[in-house]
Order: C-alpha cells, then sequence, then structure tokens
C-alpha cells in the first residue's frame, strides 16, 4: 500500500528569517493525522536566510539528523563540538539524556536548505552523542547508500532505533529497487527533481508511506534526490 503526503498539504510556517515546511504536527502546526510514521517524528525542510538561525536550545531523547541541500549550517552544542554542515554531510545527534544546540546559517550571503529529522529512540534518557560523515554524489549515484542505521554497518552513522536511511541520486532514466520485509515500512521523501513509484509520481518536497509491500522500484524521468527511510 503506498499513500501520498503531498508537498502542498504539508504545515508551513514563513518567519522571515525561516521559511519551513513540515511534514508531520511540529510546533505551531498540529494535525492529528499527521503526528509521525512508525519512529519518524519529524521531516522538515528548512530555507535559513544568510547570517540567521536557531540560538541554543534543548532537546533529550530524540536522535535528530541534519541534511543539508545546499549551502552551509554552523553547529554548536553543549558537548563542545563545533562543525559546519555541507550539502552530502549527514549530521547525527543523539540528545539522550539532555544537549543543548545551536544551528546558524554559516554563510553572511547565501541561504541554506537542508532537511532536519527526528526519529522516536527506542531508548530514553542515553549518554547524549555527535556524528558527522560525508557521503559523496558518486556513492549515492543511481543507487541506496544508507546513511544511518542502528549498526553502523557500511560506514553509515549510528542511531538509537531500528531504522535505516537510505539516500540516492537517479539520473535521468535509472531506477533502484529496494527489498522490503512485509512486516516493515518505509518513508519516501523527495529532496529535488520528481521520482515515480507504482505509477505514482512524486515531486520535490512530496512524499510515500508505504506498507505492505515487499518490493520498491523507484525510477525518474529527470534528475532527482530522495531519502528512504525502512522502519520497523
Amino acid at each position: 500500500m503506498i499513500t501520498l503526503r503531498k508537498s502542498s498539504e504539508r504545515g508551513h510556517q514563513d518567519h522571515g528569517w525561516l521559511n519551513s515546511f513540515h511534514t508531520f504536527s511540529f510546533a505551531d502546526y498540529y494535525d492529528p493525522k499527521h503526528m509521525n510514521f512508525r519512529a519518524l517524528r519529524v521531516i522538515n525542510e528548512d530555507y535559513v536566510a544568510a547570517g540567521e538561525g536557531f540560538p541554543t536550545h534543548p532537546h533529550r531523547d530524540m536522535e535528530i539528523i541534519t541534511y543539508v541541500l545546499s549551502g552551509e549550517l554552523a553547529h554548536k552544542d553543549s558537548m563542545g563540538t563545533g562543525s559546519v554542515i555541507l550539502p552530502g554531510d549527514v549530521q547525527k545527534m543523539s540528545a539522550g539524556s539532555g544537549i543543548k544546540h545551536s544551528e546558524f546559517n554559516h554563510s553572511k550571503t547565501t541561504p541554506v536548505h537542508l532537511l532536519q529529522i527526528w526519529i522516536m529512540p527506542d531508548r530514553e534518557s542515553i549518554k547524549p552523542s555527535y556524528e558527522q560523515k560525508n557521503f559523496s554524489r558518486a556513492e549515492k549515484l543511481n543507487r541506496l547508500r544508507i546513511v544511518a542505521s542502528s549498526d553502523s554497518r557500511d560506514g553509515s552513522v549510528s542511531i538509537q532505533q531500528d531504522a535505516d536511511l537510505y539516500v540516492s541520486i537517479l539520473e535521468k532514466g535509472k531506477s533502484v529497487t529496494h527489498e522490503l520485509d512485509p512486516s516493515r515500512f518505509a518513508w519516501i521523501q523527495v529532496a529535488s527533481g520528481s521520482i515515480e513509484i507504482s505509477g505514482k509520481t512524486l515531486s520535490q518536497g512530496d512524499a510515500a508511506a508505504i506498507s505492505e509491500e515487499s518490493k520498491i522500484t523507484i525510477s525518474s524521468q529527470n534528475e532527482a534526490e530522495f531519502l528512504l527511510f525502512d522502519l520497523g
């Protein structure tokens, strides 16, 4: 079963410095029909103006993944971590027992476009941790590259949940197939371009919730980038 979540149906908040689209209920956007999908709690598509950002604020008991699509995002946290997140980087922060951090556009002239993802952990009050790894275009081109998992396999960042996150960049006319255990679920989020799944077209910002399927084939008639979550 494939259920579409169209970009135009998402929550939207424009704060001037921040233009944000919410796939699931977040902040002032509340929709009881779209609270989460399995352990996937938040997918925010954010556009942050040059030199602006999120001042220091707390989190706990959440696996937070940041995926920058364009621009540069500066990160600082209470663990002493300081970094700049670039396109192709996957940053994971396990908030665990509690952490504070800030995120600012590293550029004074160019906006930053990113996806912020929250996954509910399978254990609470763990020791906070941070990881950041880059996955090149070549690694993701016309294939599904695992970038986050519970067991850090194939060089992916580690998350505290039975969930795998893959990223793919499809060239025009190419396709990839993901084998899905029928007892598991998948969520596909289109980052750019458009893709097709079982005759359904998804464009930038669109998503699909998938269940009771054993195989998912994703194709593209133009270059596209998407994220695929395999969830317990």
